[in-house]
């Protein structure tokens, strides 16, 4: 007998809907295949041979992340191709951090209504996420909450499991003064301190503002605002390979102040030369509108640093060129020096 429920659907909740939606992203899904891959979507559970052969310790590495109210923006404009994109990123970023290869990827989408084709949108940009993060989404989930969430919204999570050898564990337990800090470039705000963004440009319940364009930004705000985050993680493993990388730091909520102190071992300092710092035109933008003292910028946006990656000084230009050669922007924006400030600008 087929799957139906008029009560269900009375209440809120149309579980023929999630059935469209799970035929309609297939095609998205198909895309992330790896080797490895045991399972296709539908079952209890994503199965996943993971690939030790060679290794001497295999390690399991694992992230979890969500969007943030970058997803307002998303629906103010009515544009969900891409979100997926930095759900993915959020996770994959950080887990790579420690030299592990993400392996595959599951969403949970909670919205008010499920509406198939939206749905399809949103999984597609997850799907586009894992392919840039050479991992495969081998699950998900799309829960309805009627009552709980207006028809239209949604939020969207995400969590990775990625894989490294004990021993090459990138942990910063090697680090010394005299390390070069490179800097990986970003391609915007990524997704973080939207809510700071939304008030900083009256960004409420009428899309708008998202639709001035700013001759500084090339365009209209809300396509800047919506530019998804790099996903760094093909560039990254490429650069362990090529140099000697000691320890990484993914910029996210809290910036510099809150990131790259966590990348540091006791006893020393990030010295950051703030004119090495590639600034954007939307965190000047972002500034000068909302009036926002310089601290706070550094300590709630990536300021064009997606990556601070430390390197032994003897090894930073073949990371440059991994890097470059990966087809990423990256340069020297510092140096790590005795002290126990965590970041210093200067």
């Amino acid at each position: 007998m087929k799957s139906y429920s008029d009560s269900y659907k009375a209440a809120g909740v149309d579980v023929t809907a999630g059935y469209e939606s799970v035929e309609l992203m297939k095609k998205h899904v198909a895309r992330t295949m790896v080797p490895g891959v045991v399972s296709g979507i539908g079952g209890f559970g994503g199965l996943f041979a993971p690939p030790v052969a060679g290794m001497k310790e295999p390690v399991l590495v694992s992230g979890t992340d969500g969007v943030g109210t970058k997803l307002k923006i998303a629906m103010l404009l009515d544009k969900h191709d891409t979100i997926g994109i930095d759900a993915v990123a959020m996770c994959v970023n950080d887990v790579v951090c420690c030299g592990a290869k993400p392996l595959f990827f599951l969403d949970y989408i909670a919205c008010g209504k499920n509406i198939p084709e939206k749905t399809a949108q949103i999984v597609a940009g997850v799907a586009e996420g894992c392919v840039q993060a050479g991992c495969a989404l081998i699950g998900g989930e799309t829960a309805e909450h009627p009552g709980m969430m207006a028809e239209d919204d949604y939020d969207l999570a995400g969590f990775t499991v990625g894989l490294v050898d004990k021993e090459k564990v990138i942990d910063g337990s090697r680090l010394q003064a005299g390390d070069v800090l490179i800097g990986v470039h970003s391609s915007g705000v990524h997704s973080n301190g939207f809510s700071l963004v939304r008030r900083v440009f009256g960004i409420g319940e009428d899309p708008a503002p998202l639709l001035r364009v700013y001759e500084e930004l090339g365009g209209p705000l809300g396509e800047a605002l919506l530019t998804p985050t790099r996903i760094y993680v093909k560039p990254l493993l490429a650069a362990m390979e090529a140099a000697d990388v000691k320890a990484v730091s993914h910029i996210t909520g809290g910036g510099f102040y809150e990131n790259i102190p966590r990348m540091l071992r006791a006893g020393l300092t990030a010295k950051i030369e703030k004119a090495a710092v590639p600034k954007l035109p939307i965190f000047d933008l972002i500034e000068k509108t909302g009036g926002i003292p310089e601290h706070d910028m550094y300590n709630t946006f990536n300021m064009g640093i997606g990556l601070c990656v430390a390197v032994s000084k003897d090894s930073a230009e073949k990371a440059l060129h991994a890097f470059q050669q990966a087809g990423e922007k990256a340069s020297v924006i510092g140096e790590v020096v005795p002290g126990d400030e965590g970041v210093a600008l200067w």
